[in-house]
Formats: structure tokens, C-alpha cells, sequence
């Protein structure tokens, strides 16, 4: 069984697509908090005085009483609606911002995936067996250090800013109230400045980490990308039997085009190629049908019934089935044996028409033995 150390090439293109219908991607928290934490600074920045100042007004509204007020409480009532309104407001601007921010970021650091994969049940997700593994994995570790050396920085940072503005604090019941609560907001506002600044230094480096463990861990093995070759480009087996299948259907199909055919060149039995040339039309003879077995012997019935010379050369007979194809022009290797045989057929309806003396024998062309797929290699490497 392979191990995690077996696997030391990069994912495919494919692993990474197949990955992405899952639902899973590299995505960085530490770029959401940083999201959330900004924006909602942000947002208390800018629109914290505008809050305030309606909360205020709505709040003295509420403290204020006249005799027209206690006698109809119904006013009071009203006040209220009219203060919780601007809370709640505030409450929902202060929410939808902080979403929109937080989804932008996350979208920016994985891209959108729409899948439902993730949230479908799965046994491994309860199993404790699993989930120990996933708790002491590589990314997990590296994760919790990373929190941890976090929290560190933060706290560190916090005690710093504490410490540097206690004697501010210290002043602050001294001054008056407007005063107080500017003084306040400044230190917290500096305060967040600092957390910032030290969070988006995280998410910085945390966005490249996470791509780094998530590619690390989508790692494959050789035997892998073997087989999720086959799975692509298919076995070669199977694609073989495929091509022998359809070469097959191919020459039965082909058996309608003997009468075009100039002569048949067979082995006598099993192989029947039928061939056709047209010096104006062809640079080299073609092959227009061919077949083995019970196609060969098809083959040679038509021909022999449209008055069709059917020649027994086996060798050429044997190459010609063996490496040309059907509509195709013969290989160039065979243009010497195929011109033998093309020069006898010629002589020979030469003398059907009485235009020449009957050739005699058919000679027997020269095919090279490597082309001849019964002749044995050693045979064929001889010189």
C-alpha cells in the first residue's frame, strides 16, 4: 500500500477540477477575521458618531417627561418603537456589511464553488478513527501553531497598547464627558489600528500557506496519475479492441466497393485485399476493401462475379492487411510489389482483349519480411 511519502508529484489538472466539484478549495480564515475586523472598524469609525448621535437624541426624547406624556402613555410607547428602530438599523447595516465583506474575501481567496458534496452525510466525517487523523494531520498542526503564535501577537500587541495608555485612562475621569468619551475613542480606535495592522501581516502570509497545504496535501503518486491516465485516455487494451472492432465493421462495410477495385490480391485463404488505381486521380494505389476469413472469402466471391482479377501473392497480401487502410493509399514500402502485381493485371487484360500474349505465371513481388506479420523477427532482421 502506498504512503503519504509515495506521493511526491504535483496534482492534475484534472485531480484539481475534480477536487473543485467536491467543494473543496484552499480558503484562509485568517483573511475573514481579517475581513470581519476591518469592516466592522471600519463601519464603527464612520458611522459609530452617526449611531451615537440618533441613539442620543432618541434616548433624551425617552428621559424627557411632561404632564402630556403621563397622561397618555401611548407616547412613551412610541418613543420606544421609534429608539429601537434605530438600533435595530444600525444592528442590520452593521451585519450586512460585515457579510458582504467577509463573502467578497472568501470568494477572493478560493473562488465560488457550487457544490452540495460538502454538506451530503458521510460515515467518515462521524467516525472518531477518521477524525483523529484529520486532527493530528500536517495542515491541522500547522493551523493550531499558527493560532496559537497568533494569540501570542496579539496579546503581546494589547498588553503594549495597555500598558503605553494607562495613564491616559488614569486622566480620563478628570475631564469632562464629551471630552472622556473622545479620549476613549481615540485609545480604542488605536487600539484596533494595531490589531489590524498585525492581522492583515497573518493574513498575508496565511493566503499563500494555505494554497501551499492544499496543494501538499492533493498530492499524487506515480501508480495515481497512471491511473487516472487510463481512466482519461482509456486502457490501452481496451482502446485496442476497440480499434479491431471497428476496423472489423469497417471492413465488412467495405465489401459494397469490390466491384470499383482494379484486381484482389489474397493469401490464398484467410487475407483478401482488393485494390484500385487511377493514374489521374491517385499518386498510389488505394485500398478500397479487405478483410480476413469469411470477409476474405466474401471478398473474393464478388470479385470473381464482376470479372475481377483475384491474384495469390500471400506475403503482399498478409503486409497490405497488416499496415495499409481502407480508402487510403498503400504504404510506400509496398509501391514496388503493388507495381509488380498493377503491371501483371494490365498485361493480363491486355490479353482478354487479344491485344497481347497471355503473361504466363504471376511473379511473386518482393515484400519487405518486416512488413510480412507471419514472418518470424529473427528471419525478418536477417540481412
Amino acid at each position: 500500500m502506498e504512503s503519504s511519502q509515495d506521493k511526491s508529484l504535483p496534482a492534475t489538472e484534472r485531480k484539481l477540477q475534480k477536487t473543485r466539484k467536491d467543494g473543496q478549495t484552499s480558503r484562509s480564515r485568517d483573511l475573514g477575521h481579517l475581513a470581519v475586523l476591518g469592516m466592522g472598524s471600519l463601519m464603527v469609525i464612520m458611522g459609530g458618531p452617526t449611531l451615537m448621535q440618533h441613539l442620543r437624541i432618541a434616548m433624551s426624547k425617552q428621559m424627557s417627561f411632561s404632564a402630556d406624556t403621563v397622561l397618555v402613555p401611548q407616547l412613551m410607547l412610541e418613543r420606544l418603537v421609534d429608539m429601537a428602530v434605530v438600533g435595530i438599523l444600525g444592528c442590520v447595516i452593521f451585519a450586512l456589511a460585515i457579510n458582504a465583506v467577509s463573502i467578497i474575501t472568501t470568494l477572493m481567496s478560493g473562488g465560488w464553488i457550487y457544490s452540495l458534496k460538502p454538506i451530503m452525510p458521510q460515515f467518515k466525517r462521524i467516525n472518531p478513527i477518521s477524525g483523529l487523523g484529520n486532527v493530528f494531520s500536517k495542515q491541522q498542526m500547522v493551523t493550531a501553531l499558527k493560532n496559537v503564535a497568533l494569540m501570542l501577537i496579539l496579546a503581546t500587541v494589547g498588553w503594549f497598547h495597555i500598558k503605553s495608555g494607562i495613564v491616559e485612562l488614569a486622566r480620563i475621569p478628570a475631564l469632562g464627558g464629551q471630552a472622556a468619551l473622545g479620549q476613549v475613542g481615540d485609545w480604542i480606535i488605536s487600539g484596533l489600528i494595531m490589531l489590524l495592522v498585525v492581522v492583515f501581516a497573518v493574513a498575508m502570509i496565511d493566503v499563500p500557506l494555505q494554497k501551499v497545504l492544499f496543494l501538499q496535501r492533493l498530492k499524487m503518486s506515480h501508480q495515481e496519475v497512471k491511473q487516472e491516465h487510463k481512466e482519461s485516455e482509456g486502457s490501452p487494451e481496451l482502446k485496442g479492441k476497440i480499434r479491431q472492432k471497428q476496423r472489423e465493421i469497417s471492413q465488412r462495410a467495405s465489401i459494397s466497393a469490390v466491384p470499383k477495385a482494379d484486381f484482389v490480391v489474397t493469401n490464398p485463404t484467410h487475407y483478401s485485399v482488393a485494390l484500385r488505381y487511377d493514374e489521374a486521380t491517385m499518386a498510389a494505389p488505394q485500398v478500397v476493401a479487405m478483410g480476413a476469413d469469411l470477409v476474405a472469402l466474401k471478398i473474393r466471391e464478388v470479385a470473381k462475379a464482376h470479372s475481377i482479377p483475384v491474384l495469390e501473392s500471400p506475403m503482399l497480401a498478409r503486409a497490405l492487411y497488416a499496415h495499409a487502410e481502407i480508402d487510403q493509399s498503400i504504404p510506400s514500402t509496398l509501391y514496388t510489389a503493388v507495381a509488380q502485381i498493377l503491371a501483371y493485371v494490365y498485361r493480363l487484360k491486355a490479353s482478354m482483349r487479344g491485344e497481347a500474349p497471355a503473361p504466363g505465371e504471376l511473379p511473386q513481388p518482393h515484400v519487405p519480411p518486416e512488413l510480412d506479420p507471419h514472418t518470424p523477427r529473427a528471419a525478418a532482421a536477417k540481412p
